[in-house]
């Protein structure tokens, strides 16, 4: 993949631009450029210092040995020369940024490569096809899905959408935790309720940890259906192995339905007692025995921890010959690495498991891979909000929104914008009457709103005889960008492509609501001091094509978010 495709030519322009006039410089002064030298070109945050900054010189100042002013005054000089006509005016201020003031031309560029390139504008080649895992929700088929998974779901499911738009080979997993001890006591919880409905709930008590949600009554009512009494009939132990498959497997199709009316899919589903049929555990075990990582003591196997900071040695195989969970999550880790083959690993987790993430680290070291190719993002709660209250919730004892109830109530493009408005390890307030809101106080409204009122516009524009084809041909009058707004509007366009770069890098969705909201409110104000239908024919071309650069980066950014971006509302 070229490596400017997906970035913005008239960005790339002044960046080259900086850099052809740092190297004339250099060679002026006979100097030689140090490695590593940034030729970004920033947006200043306050007024009057222009449309975009460089500090560049400040970094040349020492290997120059020249005041970064004097090394400044002469790069403008230069770039005023190379820039001509893109370029109003070069500034030197403060102890030696680089302020430039883009001309008119310079903007309606801009826009018109957004919709040069169409949805493909922002689609970055930074993984260079490397396999890339991300492995998400991932929860335990022991109970519908919770707000929570809700959450995760979201996170890992756009994370996926934006490294694979920025050239990563994206694979999506969940981990099918059907071994163990959570396992057998959904199959004694569920069996207890069955008995408990057949009359005998003395045969099979309800257990002390047993799981508490009034889902497994109804899968007992079920059962009860399907089954009638036959299992009076049989002694409880001989029973319980079809109680356990049965009910992981309804709760496990349940969970699927969920994930896919919420809009994610994944490619594979990892048996978590696969690991064990397949030797698997075994494996990994020798290889980390074999790198000297792994070693015995006392019957049992201990992975050597303390030699990545740890505070003690952890157990991997118990004296028993039970694996620990950590055995098992080498296994699978392993497994991603070395038996699939993946360069990255990224796992999402609840926040409550951030004490584990050196430990794992460690193991994917011992494995001798980077551990910077193991990444793991944390999943803090969520409290949902109705009439400004918090909507009561427990775990202990079985009461939980469950994720498909908010589907239900505020709908999937709602539910998934608002889990994403913040970090994922940040905690998130979800207002639940705000989410159903039909007004600008909405933010996935305000944002699909935007979309929806460019595509009315180009919808009466056609009604009145318009032809696509003239916008795609037209040239955009520079004239256009003496109005503020239509500049802020281009000038947030050609910022896509960094902002998604951005998001890619730090595995953020939140860089792009954020930036979804902000451009939604720039076209907003654009819309209302720019009258766009019945102008003279060539502003109201220009405007159209400015209007429909918009439409194209909002629908790539909702698109992203797993969001719809609607032609009406």
């Amino acid at each position: 993949m070229n490596e400017q495709m997906g970035k913005n030519k008239a960005v790339l322009v002044l960046s080259d631009a900086l850099e052809a006039a740092v190297t004339k410089v250099a060679g002026e002064c006979g100097k030689e450029l140090p490695q590593g030298l940034s030729f970004e070109l920033e947006r200043p945050k306050r007024d009057g210092q222009g449309d975009r900054a460089s500090s560049v010189a400040m970094q040349l100042a020492k290997p120059f040995s020249m005041p970064p002013r004097e090394i400044a005054s002469k790069i403008a000089a230069h770039l005023k020369d190379i820039c001509a006509g893109l370029v109003e005016k070069v500034e030197v201020a403060g102890p030696g940024f680089i302020n430039l003031f883009l001309a008119p031309k310079w903007f309606a560029f801009s826009a018109s490569d957004v919709l040069a390139q169409g949805d493909r504008y922002g689609a970055l080649d930074l993984g260079h096809a490397r396999k890339v895992q991300v492995e998400f929700v991932s929860a335990n088929p022991t109970g519908p899905l919770h707000i929570g998974h809700g959450r995760g779901a979201a996170v890992g499911d756009v994370v996926a959408r934006i490294l694979a738009f920025t050239g990563w080979d994206v694979k999506r997993e969940y981990y099918v935790n059907d071994a163990g001890l959570q396992i057998e006591t959904l199959g004694r919880s569920t069996q207890a309720r069955y008995f408990e409905l057949c009359g005998r709930g003395d045969l099979a008590p309800f257990p002390e940890n047993g799981y508490k949600g009034d889902y497994l009554i109804d899968l007992a009512r079920r059962i009860l259906e399907e089954e009638g009494e036959r299992f009076l009939s049989q002694p409880v132990g001989e029973s319980l192995p079809w109680f356990k498959k049965y009910a992981a497997g309804v709760i496990l199709n349940s969970i699927k339905e969920d994930l896919a009316r919420f809009g994610v899919v994944f490619d594979n589903w990892f048996s978590e007692a696969s690991l064990y049929e397949h030797d698997k555990v075994r494996v990994a075990m020798d290889d980390m025995k074999k790198r000297g990582y792994a070693f015995e003591s006392e019957g049992a196997l201990w992975f050597r921890s303390t030699g990545f900071g740890d505070d003690k040695d952890r157990v991997l195989i118990r004296n028993n010959g039970v694996p620990t969970y950590f055995a098992s999550d080498i296994a699978y880790h392993h497994d991603k690495f070395i038996g699939r083959g993946f360069n990255r690993v990224i796992d999402v987790w609840g926040a409550d498991h951030h004490g584990y993430i050196p430990r794992m680290k460690a193991a994917v070291t011992a494995m001798g891979k980077n551990p910077d190719d193991f990444d793991v993002l944390l999943i803090q709660l969520v409290n949902l909000l109705r009439d400004g209250q918090p909507v009561a919730m427990s775990t202990r004892s079985g009461e939980f929104v469950e994720l498909s109830a908010v589907l239900d109530e505020v709908g999937v493009d709602a539910t998934r914008f608002f889990f994403l408005t913040r970090r994922s390890d940040s905690q998130l307030d979800f207002d639940l009457d705000l989410a159903k809101k039909q007004s600008s106080d909405n933010p996935v409204y305000y944002v699909q709103y935007a979309h929806a009122r460019i595509s009315s516009i180009l919808r009466e524009w056609e009604g009145r005889g318009g032809d696509s084809g003239k916008i795609r041909d037209a040239e955009i009058p520079e004239t256009l960008f003496e109005n503020k707004d239509a500049r802020n509007l281009a000038d947030a366009l050609a910022e896509f492509p960094r902002e998604v770069e951005a998001a890619s890098r730090d595995l953020a969705p939140q860089v792009l609501t954020g930036y979804a909201l902000s451009l939604a409110g720039i076209f907003h104000s654009f819309y209302n001091t720019n009258r766009i239908l019945g102008e003279a024919p060539d502003i109201e071309l220009g405007r159209l094509k400015l209007a429909g650069a918009a439409r194209t980066v909002l629908a790539s950014c909702l698109g992203l978010l797993g969001v719809s971006a609607p032609e009406r509302m």
